[in-house]
């Protein structure tokens, strides 16, 4: 494989200019193609960010012999079978969160990824920027000793449009899968394992869909994780991570912050702070770890793992099984 990774993206939506945007900033990758429904909208996207080949089909991005890697940017229904589109086609994958739209689908596209020996990762972004790399060198380290318990919310008030994606259950609107897969994997990067019991709860809107939840998740050695999401409510957005010898504060907003604070509970003199900024807007970070496990001949990622990925898909059935909600293309 050529020193520059061949990237294409599956759609032309907002996230897919966010991702191209990030990519614009690695040197060693290359937007060389797109794919859409049309060719006029492949077009406008092709010349708003330089790109080669622009496809009027998936089917014909997937088959484009000058791609190594594609980035799945469809609205959630569609992860699984573009995914498998391209993983059927030769391309490693990068499927945008969340990552199916439940752990049957999920299985599906690993096993397939494995079968074609291929690269496939969630993109779970947040996780490979500077303030998260930190904080789990700062667990590592024992710095707060054994963790305990850890806070996490991830809420926004987003403008109520009935047509509008968030809130379209045929699209799987609602918060738990938009934006509860944040503080999810947050607490299963801590923890490092599944909870071993959870309790959750939701409150739906005039469409149907849920736009907030509240979780509280047990583990096996009685670590508590108490995570929270919405649509409609604003929330602060910070994480918090109490252990024995101290706490972790990762500032707001924390998903895409640059502090970390660490020390001992209620001192602030004595805790540090550490100031860590990052280049672009973040998606070229999650671009970056798959292109360094494509050169390596990785089919997966060690710091978001596919085994991980599918129990994060387990736990997001296992919190909506609770309040009886499916989805309507299940």
């Amino acid at each position: 494989m050529s020193e520059t990774i061949r990237w294409g993206i599956l759609a032309t939506g907002g996230i897919a200019h966010q991702f191209a945007r990030g990519l614009a900033v690695l040197p060693d990758a290359a937007l060389v193609a797109v794919g859409s429904r049309s060719q006029e909208t492949a077009d406008a996207f092709g010349e708003e960010f330089d790109v080669p080949h622009r496809h009027a089909s998936y089917e014909a991005l997937s088959a484009d012999p000058d791609v190594d890697v594609v980035y799945i940017a469809t609205p959630h229904p569609f992860h699984y079978e573009n995914t498998l589109l391209c993983l059927n086609a030769g391309k490693h994958v990068l499927c945008e969160k969340p990552f199916a739209m439940n752990a049957e689908q999920a299985g599906e596209m690993v096993a397939t990824a494995r079968a074609q020996s291929r690269f496939l990762m969630d993109a779970v972004w947040t996780r490979f920027l500077p303030t998260l790399i930190k904080t789990r060198e700062l667990l590592a380290e024992d710095v707060i000793g054994d963790v305990r318990m850890l806070l996490v919310d991830f809420g926004f008030r987003a403008q109520f449009k009935p047509e509008a994606r968030l809130f379209n259950p045929e699209l799987g609107g609602g918060a738990l899968l938009d934006v509860g897969i944040y503080p999810l994997q947050f607490a299963s990067m801590v923890m490092g394992t599944p909870p071993s019991e959870m309790v959750a709860k939701a409150a739906f809107g005039e469409t149907g869909v849920d736009e907030q939840v509240a979780m509280t998740l047990k583990y096996t050695e009685g670590q508590l994780a108490q995570l929270s999401c919405a649509i409609r409510t604003a929330t602060d957005q910070e994480a918090w991570i109490y252990g024995t010898e101290g706490r972790i504060h990762v500032h707001a907003p924390w998903w895409r912050g640059t502090q970390v604070t660490v020390g001992p509970a209620g001192d602030s003199e004595k805790s540090t702070t550490f100031d860590l900024p990052f280049e672009g807007n973040g998606y070229n970070c999650e671009a970056a770890e798959v292109m360094r496990c494509i050169r390596e001949g990785r089919l997966e990622s060690d710091v978001m793992p596919l085994d991980e990925t599918l129990e994060l898909m387990e736990t997001l059935d296992a919190a909506r099984a609770q309040w009886g909600l499916e989805y309507p293309v299940e």
